[in-house]
């Protein structure tokens, strides 16, 4: 249970996020890179302080697995990704943006299915057309 209780408390805290941080950028006229410098200047503050009794974790890691981290976290999810949805729900209404940004359900669950040797089942197939329905439904004129 804890699993699901923590990613409805994700989907919350994105959700919340989203809405103050597209007010803030817009209230203070800030540029989608600014909006995202402060967000991260500040998350990593407070991860640091959250994290310090695993940093020795660190040392230990493969440097393959520090590599994905970088690339993944760092590159694409925490900066091309960040920068996106930032210049996004800059340039359009929340309720736009949020579903079609966060249909990254859809992408973990194909690279699941593609590269991690997950099943495709009827299940998962189902789910993400009606995923992909309430997608549109949601932001469709």
């Amino acid at each position: 249970m804890k699993p699901v209780l923590f990613a409805i408390l994700t989907s919350m805290a994105w959700g919340i996020g989203g809405y103050f941080e597209k007010k803030g950028l817009h209230m203070g006229n800030l540029s989608p890179q600014m909006g995202i410098t402060i967000r991260t200047a500040v998350a990593l503050v407070v991860l640091s302080f959250v994290s310090f009794p695993q940093w020795k974790t660190v040392a230990e890691a493969s440097p393959r697995a520090l590599l994905y981290m970088v690339i993944g976290g760092g590159v694409v999810a925490g900066s091309v990704g960040m920068l996106c949805f930032y210049a996004a729900i800059k340039g359009a209404p929340l309720t736009r943006v949020m579903p079609i940004a966060f249909t990254s359900p859809l992408w973990g669950a194909l690279l699941g299915v593609m590269l991690g040797g997950e099943p495709l089942t009827l299940k998962l197939v189902l789910g993400t057309l009606m995923t992909i329905g309430g997608i549109i439904l949601l932001t469709i004129g």
